[in-house]
């Protein structure tokens, strides 16, 4: 039997970053969906669902959005002031058994099946915390006796239709942390991941009541420095947290889709429409950009591109110019489909197209998941069919950990390749490519194991290369199969 079996250690000496292979073969794309929980927009899908539907609706949801080619997912863990998951700082949240406090029962932990089911597939997971929302709608949604308006009010503002966790207090913050270092220490997550819910949109002819606050805190500071300098620090800190705990996971922040416009700031985006990160939510992301203070950031670009005021393709530029060497991956509103400005299917499509000529752009999460469902425009079957027809990684990340992993064993036994691996860096699996050159190669399959045998008869007739893939998704050279 032995004179059947070939080592094959034939490496292709080629970097998978080099422009070459960039413009050709798509290695690395992000292809995520928000899975939003407030309000129960997303998941689950109405409170007080049994245990075994709960379970099974996720098991849904994700299936088909791997169905649809995507290979992440921002889960709401944290919707307002409450959790998905068992808490020791925040009740059980609002939106799963229709009580806030409730736990499931039977009991199990929402966060680590989530986790757990999409690790499975081959997706990451990001967990998704708002950091300031305490009570969504508190005239309609009663809130747990443990719950912190409840034992902590001073900590907290009201302000139209919900109370929120004062952003200029220290304790703010404080508690907040402690809810991310749960996470962290707790939790097999990929990424953090907040939205654009920091200081709240503004309410026509209402002030944000944080006077008392100011007046304590400001050192001097006007009153919308001091909001930025806050929201400063809870980044900073975050940031800190993430960067020096020995489970490092991605930070990614989603903000409003205009940081401020030009007519505000010789800076700023070439858009004329209201409302922007820096004086309204008082969010400096271009700041927290140029200081590196994140990984990844994800601009909700949720207008069309023949948009009168604020352009898809203007900003889509604009945040490439921006994105100070961090992934830029971009927002896109398909729940906006057949609404106004909305009526022409090949939007979704053309947003793409235009996101890709651009380098500094590695690819798209979508808002929201529920969205998909009616499969607008066809735009699942887009995806599924074309623009996300052949698997992708979740994009590398060179400051978290640039080092190669060694590349795979190789052993072919007629018409079955076994792939193994033997190297001292941690992979996640295996990358294999088809092409008649690196140039023109196409990715055929991920496999997320570490030992596994391949039918190469699926293959019949290709040229194919195998690579391994390291944890932060880098590839190793590239092994041919002849």
């Amino acid at each position: 039997m032995q004179k059947f079996l070939i080592t094959i250690f034939f490496i292709i000496l080629l970097k998978t970053h080099s422009t070459a292979q960039e413009s050709t073969l798509k290695t690395h794309e992000f292809r995520a969906v928000w899975i939003a929980s407030v309000y129960n927009i997303d998941y689950p899908s109405r409170k007080g669902m049994p245990v075994d539907s709960q379970k099974l609706e996720f098991i849904n949801i994700i299936s088909n959005h791997k169905a649809n080619g995507m290979n992440a997912v921002v889960m709401q863990v944290r919707p307002s002031g409450d959790a998905i998951y068992p808490s020791p700082y925040e009740p059980w949240t609002i939106f799963l058994n229709g009580t806030q406090g409730l736990p499931p029962t039977p009991y199990y932990d929402p966060l680590e099946f989530m986790i757990n089911e999409c690790h499975a597939r081959g997706m990451e997971f990001h967990a998704w915390i708002n950091p300031y929302r305490a009570v969504f709608k508190y005239k309609e949604h009663p809130v747990a006796p443990a719950h912190l308006t409840n034992i902590k009010p001073e900590w907290f503002i009201t302000y139209g239709e919900h109370k929120y966790f004062n952003p200029g207090l220290p304790q703010v913050r404080q508690h907040t942390m402690r809810v991310v270092k749960d996470l962290l220490d707790r939790y097999d997550i990929d990424g953090l991941h907040m939205d654009d819910y920091f200081y709240p949109y503004k309410i026509a002819g209402k002030e944000f009541p944080d006077e008392q606050t100011y007046l304590k805190y400001s050192k001097g500071l006007s009153k919308a420095d001091w909001r930025r300098s806050n929201c400063d620090t809870i980044i900073k800190n975050i940031w800190d947290l993430i960067t020096t705990h020995p489970h490092r996971v991605k930070f990614g922040i989603s903000p409003f889709g205009v940081w401020r416009s030009i007519k505000d700031d010789p800076n700023g985006s070439n858009t004329t429409g209201g409302g922007n990160n820096y004086d309204e939510l008082y969010a400096d992301i271009r700041k927290w950009l140029q200081n590196g203070w994140m990984d990844y950031c994800v601009p909700q670009l949720y207008w069309e591109i023949n948009h009168p005021t604020n352009r898809y393709d203007v900003l889509l530029e604009w945040w490439n110019k921006n994105s100070f060497g961090r992934n830029l991956y971009i927002g896109h509103g398909i729940y906006r489909a057949g609404g106004k400005g909305w009526k022409n299917a090949n939007e979704i499509p053309a947003q793409l197209k235009l996101l890709r000529q651009y380098t500094n752009t590695q690819g798209s999460v979508y808002f929201s998941s529920k969205s998909f469902d009616k499969n607008p425009f066809g735009w699942s079957d887009s995806l599924r069919n074309n623009y996300y027809a052949a698997p992708a990684l979740p994009p590398a990340m060179p400051w978290i950990d640039d080092v190669a992993p060694q590349v795979p064993t190789i052993s072919k036994i007629y018409n079955t390749l076994a792939l193994s691996y033997s190297g001292s860096k941690p992979i996640k699996g295996y990358m294999i490519i088809a092409g008649e050159n690196l140039n023109n190669a196409v990715v055929k399959a991920i496999i997320y194991e570490q030992a596994t045998s391949i039918n190469l008869s699926q293959y019949q007739g290709q040229k194919l290369y195998v690579a391994s893939v390291s944890k932060n998704n880098v590839l190793s050279t590239w092994v041919v199969i002849n």
